[in-house]
């Protein structure tokens, strides 16, 4: 009987477990159970539990856990961005690791792009190596320009018209109708999108661009960069294409573990 009841037990608390990070995306071991009010010992256990049975993966950038695709019963989206997560990860820090410059993967939620999985903690030239979670805007970062040039022309309307509902004084420029006409048709026909220093972190600029599949994105692929280490141009000469390639070999990879 007491073997029944600890059973259940640890069966409710994997399944507590498997909601709150399918919530909130990804979580580390301290943090759900902090959440939950579960030791630490006994999250680590019930984690090791639910990775062996498939259904949590751990980040291969940040350590953090992550509902599988198996667990998608839980959700779409969540099963969706698991496997963006999942694929992307270790390519981004092959990347940085060659390159020596961080990479972000964000996804959208809420009129906000939120990076899930980052290198700015192993690029020796990250001006902040705590980016996991952070959110990005979307008319004043690369990755939420690059978002809204490749999303679908309904979806893109959508987003404008609640963004001007919100108005944030900061994306008020970037709201007028000549600016979002000829610079996302801009980014959308050349593949990428960019970001300079007085758009949004006056020391840094950026580069992104979409991740797609089946004709719609799940995501985006931003380089980071010192503002006075070179130009646009120079930047843009250097990596718009390797990123793009890096782009289309995880949505190539993202499809592959579909099936």
């Amino acid at each position: 009987m007491a073997d029944r009841q600890d059973n259940v037990r640890s069966l409710t608390r994997g399944l507590k477990i498997l909601r709150f990070v399918n919530a909130e995306g990804a979580a580390r071991p301290a943090e759900i159970s902090s959440a939950l009010g579960i030791p630490r010992p006994t999250i680590y256990r019930l984690l090791r539990t639910l990775e062996e049975a498939g259904y949590i993966f751990f980040s291969a950038s940040d350590s953090r856990a992550r509902v599988s695709p198996r667990a998608s019963g839980l959700g779409d989206n969540s099963a969706a961005r698991s496997r963006l997560c999942r694929v992307a990860a270790p390519l981004i820090l092959e990347f940085t690791d060659e390159h020596a410059w961080p990479l972000d993967i964000s996804v959208f939620h809420d009129l906000r792009m939120i990076i899930e999985e980052t290198t700015h903690w192993r690029s020796p030239f990250s001006v902040d190596a705590n980016m996991a979670g952070s959110h990005l805007p979307m008319l004043r970062s690369s990755a939420g320009r690059a978002y809204l040039s490749f999303c679908d022309d309904k979806e893109r309307q959508i987003i404008l018209d609640l963004l001007e509902n919100e108005a944030d004084p900061l994306d008020q420029p970037f709201l007028q109708t000549n600016w979002v006409n000829e610079n996302l048709k801009t980014y959308r026909k050349q593949g990428y999108a960019t970001r300079g220093p007085k758009a949004f972190r006056p020391k840094t600029s950026s580069l992104a661009v979409p991740v797609m599949l089946e004709n719609r994105v799940v995501g985006c692929l931003s380089i980071i960069w010192i503002t006075s280490a070179f130009s646009m141009t120079e930047a843009t000469s250097r990596y718009a294409t390797k990123l793009i390639e890096l782009s289309q070999r995880i949505s190539l990879e993202i499809s592959d573990d579909k099936h």
